[in-house]
Formats: structure tokens, sequence, C-alpha cells
């Protein structure tokens, strides 16, 4: 006899996971500058994160429903990573000249990630 399978959580859930975490990374972040922990002369680089958050949940999503890395996933786990190292290069002010290479590094490994799925 089987154990019973597990119940799909609602499709909502994602994206209170998503706000959830949302929240808690932007408090944290607010809590630290109040506190002089650290100094964000961009802090409006924060909202960035917004739709990377969406994107690693996509990413998520879809290496659930297809038990592995597809496409889909691979294009939207390098599209999170993109535009997380956008934000964190516009937070803390880092040198876009010397950062640049990452990008290309995100986009092979993004293109790596989706012919292995092919």
């Amino acid at each position: 006899m089987q154990p019973p399978l597990p119940e799909a959580r609602p499709e909502g859930a994602r994206g209170g996971l998503v706000a959830g975490v949302i929240l808690i990374i932007l408090g944290i972040v607010f809590l630290g500058q109040v506190w002089g922990w650290f100094t964000l002369d961009n802090w409006w680089a924060l909202f960035i994160f917004i739709p990377a958050a969406f994107a690693f949940a996509s990413a998520r999503g879809a290496y659930r429903r297809r038990g592995g890395f597809s496409r889909e996933a691979a294009g939207s786990l390098t599209g999170g990573l993109v535009l997380s190292f956008v934000a964190l290069m516009l937070l803390f002010d880092w040198d876009w000249g010397l950062l640049w290479p990452v990008f290309l590094v995100l986009a092979g490994l993004g293109m790596l990630l989706g012919w292995r799925s092919h």
C-alpha cells in the first residue's frame, strides 16, 4: 500500500511565498540602514529583486513540474540571476567596467542548463 500523495498547493501559495521573502529582505535591509549596519544610497535598486524573486519562483515551479531542469526552468533561473546581479551592482555601486564578464558567465550558464535539458 502506497502512502497518500501530498496535496498540491494552490497557485496563490507560491505568490505568498515570494511576497513573504521579499518583505523579509526589504525589512532586513531597511532595519540595517536605520541601525547603521550599512548605508545604501541606491536603495531603490531593491525593487529589482521583486521580478527576480518571481523568476526564481517560476524556475522552481518549472523544475518541480518537469522533475528536473527544462528550458523553461533554465531561462527563468538565468533571468533571476541576471536581475539579482544587476540589483547588487546598483545597490553596492560596484564597477560595471570590472564586472561585466559576469553577465557572459550567467548567459553561458543559462545556455548550458537549457542545452542539458534538451
